[in-house]
């Protein structure tokens, strides 16, 4: 019942606020938050309880969820990072609506949904919850064609990886697999094992926005600072490569799909930091760094390392949700994102200056605090396989620094002059909303919570032995990272905003425009063959058969008619004159009767001598 609880309040809760009336607007947050702290309760309790919940869903098949060791973590860091985004959210005025908080209750339940199933059916069902809700909440501004249009793009994106899941369901299915438990898939029969292993990595691989599907992100900064604070650092984008540390076995009984999943961790780890580090908006920066950050969790999960891996999750999560939070209030109190609008932010709101420091420098990979452990424990699982995974993956653990500081060089930049709370920072064309001058109280405090969290995240929970990580980095290792991640802060410290930003880069790559020469525009074509096949021969062909119909009908009707009405006719007739016949023999008297029987039975006798002598 926990469980069921645990997956099912925010989902109830959330779709009777979306679905509330627009008087019950103030009551929304309130609830939202009471909701969100409810469930915070029951996924600590969850978490120390350790529930199972089963239920009959097909023949054969069952939905199942389970709290162990691995969803434990997420489930804390999942709730938490609502109950923040949800406190934050209510100092933004248009964001206090049921549509928005209960969007955001239903997508955590989906996401408690993804993260505690133990078999494939319910996960699919909450993978898919949590892809509606996704493109609800990025293009929550609907209003705005380019937050609509975000939106459709990073729907359709995940969508054609989440075609994956069906193809692994099948596969399991056709495999032998026939309860689709998870930790079953990696006894898949034969090819299928490796029809369920390509789908489970197209799946997570488009939802984790890695390489080539990193391009989806960069639009879905368009929704709320509070929605890419939670869908873009403990949810959605982390689900991907939860999924993958989960089944890091099947990955591995696949022979191919674990070096695959490695590399691409380890090569967006590096070239979407090189994006992140060319960005001039505060939320593309950190979109590509939350790319980047994890491809360090999906290289764990192509090692084995998914200890590591959820480590990293875990202080990923704190530090992610901090900076964009923060982001959000400045957004909102100057009215713009860019870092050149930014300078002195910091200087005029120092506790959200604080605050984002320190999610900065965990960002960064600075010692003592909880990325600087994670991502260590990531390099050595690393390093046990390959030293070419090591050296790409702690060269993008340098090129994090440099990002890192980067925003905080800017951040903290004396302003040109003062800003008044009418006015900003930034030169008047370039703002995106009217500023307030001003940061809601109720955002600080969570800030704090947060940089305590973005601090001790990572230290933390290896100090637990929750998690305890295998292999645990040598102190050479935690050196050689603390050293090259100085080094590079220093440097981009120094560089400022001298550091260069190449087209490419700044572009992403070129992902979104690649995508749609190489798919989208194909794609348009064929709909465009197709949509002429079907107007020219099966259109024409149906609207043929129709006249042909008509015409034969119209034949019948003045050939065949007249015939087919006569029989009848006919037969009626007939029928009428035999009913006549039939009725002359009923007089009523008894004696005729007698005398019709015995006619009757001399004929039979006729009949038999008759049938006789022919024999």
């Amino acid at each position: 019942m926990l469980l069921w609880s645990l997956v099912g309040l925010p989902v109830l809760a959330g779709a009777a606020l979306a679905l509330a009336r627009p008087g019950a607007t103030r009551a929304a947050v309130p609830a939202g938050v009471l909701v969100a702290a409810a469930i915070a309760v029951l996924a600590v309790a969850a978490s120390v309880t350790r529930p199972v919940a089963s239920a009959p869903l097909l023949a054969g098949i069952r939905a199942e969820l389970a709290v162990d060791g691995l969803s434990a973590a997420m489930v804390l860091t999942v709730a938490g990072a609502l109950l923040a985004v949800l406190l934050v959210a209510a100092g933004e005025p248009e964001l206090r609506t049921g549509r928005f908080v209960g969007l955001m209750l239903i997508f955590a339940g989906a996401m408690l949904g993804t993260v505690t199933a133990v078999t494939l059916a319910p996960l699919l069902m909450a993978w898919e919850v949590m892809g509606a809700t996704s493109w609800a909440l990025i293009g929550y501004h609907h209003r705005d064609t380019d937050a609509a249009r975000a939106a459709s793009t990073a729907f359709l994106t995940t969508r054609t990886g989440d075609l994956g899941l069906y193809l692994a369901a099948g596969a399991a299915l056709a495999g032998g697999v026939g309860s689709l438990a998870l930790a079953e898939l990696p006894a898949a029969r034969g090819g299928w094992l490796h029809v369920v292993a390509a789908g489970i990595v197209l799946a997570a691989l488009g939802k984790s926005a890695q390489l080539p599907f990193s391009f989806w992100l960069s639009g879905a900064m368009r929704g709320p600072s509070p929605v890419s604070a939670l869908l873009h650092s403990a949810t959605m984008v982390a689900a991907g490569a939860y999924l993958l540390l989960r089944l890091a076995p099947l990955l591995g009984a696949s022979g191919w799909a674990g070096p695959l999943v490695a590399w691409v961790g380890a090569a967006t780890a590096l070239l979407l930091g090189l994006v992140a580090v060319a960005q001039s908006d505060l939320k593309q920066l950190l979109a590509a760094s939350t790319c980047a950050q994890i491809g360090f969790m999906v290289l764990a999960a192509g090692v084995g390392g998914s200890s590591a891996g959820v480590l990293q999750l875990i202080a990923h999560a704190a530090t992610k949700s901090l900076l964009f939070l923060a982001a959000g209030a400045w957004l909102v109190a100057l009215g713009t994102k860019r870092l050149g609008g930014l300078a002195g932010a910091a200087r005029r709101f120092p506790l959200v200056g604080a605050a984002f420091t320190v999610g900065a420098l965990s960002l960064a990979g600075l010692p003592p605090l909880g990325l600087w452990v994670a991502k260590d424990t990531v390099l050595a699982a690393a390093l046990q396989r390959s030293v070419a995974l090591y050296a790409v993956g702690l060269a993008g653990a340098v090129v994090a620094a440099v990002y890192s500081v980067r925003a905080l060089w800017f951040v903290w930049q004396p302003a040109a002059g003062p800003v008044e709370p009418a006015a900003s920072a930034a030169p008047a064309e370039v703002l995106e909303q009217r500023p307030t001058g001003q940061v809601a109280p109720v955002v600080a405090p969570v800030l704090l919570v947060l940089a305590v969290g973005a601090a001790g995240a990572g230290l933390l929970v290896f100090g637990s032995g929750v998690l305890a990580p295998s292999p645990a980095p040598a102190s050479w290792e935690l050196v050689v990272s603390a050293l090259v991640a100085f080094a590079a802060a220093g440097l981009a410290w120094r560089r400022g905003a001298r550091i260069p930003a190449p087209a490419a880069w700044l572009g992403w790559l070129g992902l979104e425009q690649a995508a749609h020469r190489l798919l989208v525009r194909p794609t348009l074509a064929l709909a465009g063959v197709l949509a002429r096949v079907d107007d020219r021969v099966l259109d024409r062909g149906v609207d043929a058969a129709a006249r042909a119909t008509v015409r034969a009908a119209r034949g019948l009707d003045r050939r065949g008619e007249g015939a087919v009405d006569g029989a009848v006719r006919g037969l009626a007739d007939g029928a009428r004159v035999l009913g006549r016949w039939a009725r002359r023999p009923q007089t009523g008297q008894l004696h005729q009767y007698y005398a019709q029987a015995s006619v009757g039975f001399a004929l039979l006798a006729a009949l038999a001598v008759v049938l006789i002598v022919v024999r």
